[in-house]
């Protein structure tokens, strides 16, 4: 079957690029432009025309790939014409009529570079986000992966328990031979080798998911204390709604912010109170749980009532900017107490100290993004699988006894299955519908 789409972004643009993979690819572009095709990977002008009638649709770029060598690994072509609405429908619906030609699947042309061999599972993946990378540290951690740095240092960590599987199963297979002594110490060697491995890129703070994801701030706190102008002032624009009723805020309002290149995840959620209506309640519950979860928290109170008590002070205990609102009302110095807390007086009416807690947030996300590891864990089916791995290797260093080596073999088997799933090293039909599905149609 050939798959064709429109590559570059929907609506109205200078041009459009339509691409075509699978064995019919050559016949289309023949039957298009009344001509033979052009040659390989060189741009070069044709006309477009309808099959049946020859009349003129557009004059554009063809470019051939023949397979193997071409993303896919397929036959493969791309139609570079004007970017109007009209002129890529008539183009895709002249393809249409073509047999066996239908519209791509979203991610279908990269899953097709998969399944022949162009591309790993973490290359693919690595595609998506750098299609989906809206601030700069999202685009060179989608670069860092292309690199192939991770799916490299991965492999290597799967042939070393491949190797270490060949003399376990070597026993097994030779019951009466005995192992060296020396070849049994580089066996217990090799396997806690990737055991450790495997835990330091555990052991990473989770920044590859939070730099993809997004470094997610919660605006906690009580009544009335100023967080929905907070969330606004910070968005530049209107996101909640701001009143002088207490308990205005019942759900989480959440916005993407892109602070100098960071991306961020910004909410703004319920006045924390004793209260007795059952909505505002359920709000302030999904308040608290936001706030658990966030990787940093922005208190935020009111400075003619500074009451840190309670819920307040376990938030502050972690990851937190108190953030003391309408300091232009505060007539005399703070407590000493709170003096000593991680805070920053702000007044929202005058817009006074805004740029102050700006960088003590900028600051925050610098250190929860400094990471001098080659390899990232982007997300969390990469850390589910290495977490598996590591359970496995811990029952195969628990089997001491030479009898053991049949059960250490499947501990071995399922730990190099885990890392082999990773990269796509193994049957993974099962989670590449959940990967691909993620992509743009036309990618």
């Amino acid at each position: 079957m050939t798959i064709y789409a429109l590559s570059s972004g929907p609506g109205v643009s200078g041009v459009a690029v339509i691409r075509i993979s699978g064995s019919e690819t050559s016949k289309i572009l023949k039957k298009l432009t009344n001509k033979e095709i052009p040659q390989p990977r060189m741009a070069t002008l044709r006309k477009i025309n309808n099959i049946n009638t020859s009349e003129l649709i557009d004059e554009g770029i063809i470019i051939w790939f023949p397979g193997p060598e071409s993303y896919t690994g397929e036959d493969m072509a791309e139609i570079h014409v004007h970017g109007g609405k009209a002129v890529v429908i008539s183009v895709q619906n002249e393809i249409s009529k073509i047999e066996n030609c239908r519209l791509a699947e979203a991610g279908e042309f990269t899953k097709l570079a998969f399944q022949n061999g162009k591309i790993n599972l973490l290359k693919a993946e690595s595609i998506a986000d750098l299609i989906s990378a809206e601030t700069e540290i999202q685009r060179l951690q989608a670069v860092k992966m292309m690199n192939g740095k991770s799916s490299d240092k991965f492999n290597e960590l799967r042939e070393n328990l491949l190797k270490i599987l060949s003399f376990v199963e070597a026993k097994i297979d030779f019951p009466e031979e005995d192992l060296p002594e020396k070849t049994l110490t580089k066996i217990k060697e090799d396997s806690s080798y990737v055991l450790n491995e495997i835990k330091k890129i555990l052991n990473d703070q989770k920044v590859g998911e939070i730099i993809r994801e997004g470094f997610k701030i919660a605006i906690v706190g009580p009544t009335n204390a100023g967080k929905s102008s907070l969330l606004n002032n910070l968005s530049k624009r209107e996101v909640a709604i701001v009143s002088e009723i207490a308990g205005t805020t019942r759900d989480v309002v959440e916005t993407h912010l892109n602070i100098d290149g960071y991306p961020v995840i910004i909410s703004d959620t319920a006045g924390i109170r004793d209260s007795k209506d059952e909505i505002e309640k359920k709000g302030i519950k999904l308040s608290l749980k936001k706030a658990e979860n966030a990787d940093l928290r922005l208190v935020v109170v009111d400075a003619k009532s500074i009451d840190l008590s309670g819920f307040l002070n376990d938030l502050l205990k972690k990851d937190a900017i108190l953030v003391i609102n309408k300091s232009d009302l505060l007539k005399e110095k703070l407590d000493p107490d709170i003096s000593k807390l991680n805070h920053v007086l702000i007044s929202l009416k005058d817009n006074l100290n805004i740029d102050k807690l700006i960088l003590k947030i900028k600051s925050n996300l610098e250190n929860k993004f400094i990471s001098e590891e080659d390899i990232l864990i982007t997300r969390e089916r990469h850390r589910q699988h290495l977490l598996q791995c590591v359970d496995h290797l811990k029952n195969f260093s628990n089997k001491n006894d030479k009898k053991d080596f049949d059960k250490g073999a499947e501990d071995l088997r399922l730990a190099t299955r885990q890392l082999g799933m990773i990269v796509g090293k193994v049957d993974v039909e099962e989670i590449l519908g959940s990967i691909f599905n993620d992509f743009c149609i036309g990618k």
